[in-house]
């Protein structure tokens, strides 16, 4: 029986006396939260970064499945960030807490002390984790402007961001969203956010909502410019021929000066709530995820016939392509309804002519490149190996672009009716990394995303950088990727891990590119339930 999801819970972060490993400064702290999954962690999400702060409150709120059935072991790490590298590894440790799912919501809230690797204390660091449970998909689209802000700074402009608190029922505040820092502007147009209406306001429109503007600095003592209170009731009149003003004032100032009128305006232009669905909801209303594989038969892969050849079938019948091919499908499977699976190679001779080709169905027929099940795929695999001569080079995007093409083909039904998934497995250096960066770009408009499985053990410095993670990827004339949408994993990572791991890595991304889609588009699921 798959486990029931009873629920979501938003776990909040905060964290007090953290070690301080910077000179000069204090430590600029980040949390990461792990799960572990037979055995191993692995990581759901990160919180952002907040720059010099040993007692950081992080206003990113982790999204967690309960399962009231499964024990959900959990990590919390914080991290030291001195660099931009997405890898933790070489970020100063500051602190780790673990914990269960089940003991977070039956606290509320948690608050423990931190403790390095070793299991001794991590000085007097301690982290408090707040659950609550998500009961409302509505959420606050809102676009927020300044103007007349007092200026803070000596040389130059104040460096401007908002901060929005919901009340708590003891009447404390708890920080929400905080906006970007505009540099040098006293008159600040800040992008549109969304925030769910739950985390504002617990979705009550008359609770109030206190927003504080501050200008940012670089050394972590970020001066308050002034702050207001407000309701979403009074929110939600904004319209852009008629914003809703709010006077910023700044109470220590007030009093200090008898003609004070205020700190400057806030500007509330528009104000909207919507629904936002979910993985599930997608799914659920008839959303198919298609899914293709790509399979690498480039000569460096070494001859087929030789034991050490990464397409070398093992007695027992498999190879590291074979693994990755079952364990990602295996999950994708369910979610299409005829099971039928297009599978192609690239980079070999291809009979009866043997010219090279980068997009050739594995069962030979171009008319209909579809396997039946998973194991369609894996008896057509075996049966085209022995046929091809292995070649090169190691080109990507032609096969990124047939899959393309019928993404495109899909964005015609106006509705989050198909998502298309396209599994590479490949044994490294990537030939056309210019157009693959381009087919990528191109593709990060379309229902599709992406998963690339490196075997063997290649230097996979290219497929790293394919993965937006640490930055967005740009195309060869410079056009940036409207969302990232490449997961890239090499699959000697999982060696000893259980063979749900792969799968569980490669696909985590998957639910949140498919929801970043379709709400960018505005896209509702075929068979949405009426409003």
């Amino acid at each position: 029986m798959a486990a029931q999801c009873v629920t979501k819970v938003e776990l909040s972060i905060a964290c007090t006396n953290l070690l301080d490993k910077d000179v000069g400064s204090k430590s600029d702290p980040l949390c990461v939260l792990l799960q572990n999954t037979s055995g191993q962690w692995y990581e759901v999400d990160r919180t952002e970064r907040i720059k010099n702060s040993l007692n950081p409150k992080f206003s990113k709120k982790f999204l967690i499945d309960y399962y009231f059935e499964l024990v959900q072991k959990l990590k919390f790490g914080i991290y030291d960030i001195d660099n931009k590298t997405f890898d933790l590894s070489d970020d100063d440790f500051l602190g780790e807490f673990e914990c269960t799912l089940g003991q977070i919501v039956s606290s509320k809230t948690l608050v423990k002390p931190l403790v390095l690797k070793n299991g001794k204390p991590a000085g007097r660091g301690s982290i408090m984790i707040t659950a609550e449970e998500v009961k409302d998909n509505r959420v606050v689209v809102l676009e927020v402007e300044a103007r007349k802000l007092d200026n803070k700074d000596f040389f130059g402009k104040s460096d401007p961001y908002l901060e929005f608190h919901k009340q708590t029922g003891d009447g404390s505040w708890v920080m929400v969203h905080r906006t970007e820092v505009i540099k040098n502007n006293l008159n600040p147009v800040w992008r549109p956010f969304k925030i769910s209406l739950n985390s504002l306001c617990y979705s009550d429109m008359d609770k109030s909502i206190k927003v504080e503007c501050y200008d940012h600095d670089n050394d972590g003592s970020h001066d308050l410019i002034g702050s207001f209170q407000t309701t979403m009731s009074k929110l939600k009149e904004a319209s852009r021929s008629s914003p809703v003003e709010f006077e910023c004032i700044n109470e220590k100032k007030r009093q200090k000066k008898k003609n004070y009128k205020n700190s400057g305006i806030v500007s509330v232009k528009h104000c909207e709530i919507i629904v936002e669905c979910t993985f599930l909801d997608y799914i659920m209303g008839g959303c198919q995820l298609n899914f293709t594989v790509g399979i690498d038969f480039t000569g460096s892969n070494g001859d087929p016939r030789s034991p050490d050849s990464l397409h070398y079938l093992s007695p027992n019948g498999v190879n590291e392509y074979l693994t990755a091919i079952w364990s990602v499908g295996m999950v994708i499977q369910d979610y299409d309804a005829d099971k039928m699976f297009p599978a192609f190679g690239f980079g070999a001779q291809v009979p009866p002519s043997f010219q090279v080709s980068h997009e050739f169905p594995i069962n030979f027929n171009p008319s209909n490149p579809f396997c039946s099940g998973i194991q369609g795929i894996v008896d057509a695999y075996r049966t085209c190996l022995p046929q091809v001569k292995l070649y090169g080079p190691t080109n990507f995007s032609p096969i990124i672009n047939h899959v393309a093409r019928f993404a495109a083909a899909a964005t015609q039904q106006q509705t989050a009716s198909q998502y298309f998934i396209l599994l590479i497995i490949t044994d490294g250096v990537i030939t056309d990394l210019d157009q693959t960066r381009t087919a990528i770009v191109n593709a990060s408009k379309l229902p599709m995303s992406i998963i690339i499985v490196g075997v063997g053990g290649a230097d996979f410095g290219a497929m790293e950088f394919l993965d937006g993670d640490d930055g967005v990827l740009r195309s060869s004339s410079g056009e940036l990727a409207v969302r990232d949408i490449v997961q890239f994993v090499p699959f000697r990572k999982f060696h000893n891990a259980p063979k749900e791991a792969l799968a569980q890595c490669v696909l985590a991304e998957v639910p949140q590119q498919v929801v970043n889609y379709f709400s960018t588009y505005k896209l509702q699921p075929p068979n949405a339930p009426a409003a």
